[in-house]
């Protein structure tokens, strides 16, 4: 079995975006040479979020004011965390969009259901952040 690591290095222009990463993760897969296995996509920081779902400006926007309505960025002094830093929202919205994504590689292609993509959401931007790809396979 193959291993190939590599880490994606992203400085979002604003505090919260939803950057389609899916082909930087194309790019890492035929890098490696991996015709059959696995695809770890995972966001290293604990205020951004890696996601699967359809690529769509307006789920996008829907996004935005859900995770906004269940922990809203202010006031910053509605939460505990916040004293040095005022991210205490990103934490929750991370929570809620989820770590990291596993896909499938199949015949070196991902194999994704109609519309999926990968996502990188940032919810606490403007410094430069990390996302590894870790695959494994033959």
């Amino acid at each position: 079995m193959k291993s190939y690591r590599k880490v994606l290095t992203i400085n979002a222009p604003a505090r919260r975006i939803y950057l389609n990463i899916t082909p930087k993760v194309e790019e890492a897969l035929r890098e490696s040479g991996i015709k059959e296995g696995l695809v770890l996509v995972n966001a290293m920081h604990i205020t951004a979020s890696v996601f699967i779902n359809d690529d769509e400006s307006g789920l996008h926007s829907d996004f935005e004011v859900w995770l906004e309505k269940l922990a809203p960025e202010k006031p910053y002094s509605q939460y505990r965390h916040n004293g040095f830093e005022d991210n205490a929202d990103a934490h929750l919205k991370r929570q809620i969009m989820g770590r990291e994504v596993v896909v499938a590689v199949t015949d070196g292609k991902l194999d994704f259901g109609p519309w999926e993509q990968i996502f990188y959401g940032e919810f606490d931007g403007k410094r430069n952040k990390r996302v590894l790809i870790k695959i494994i396979g033959e």
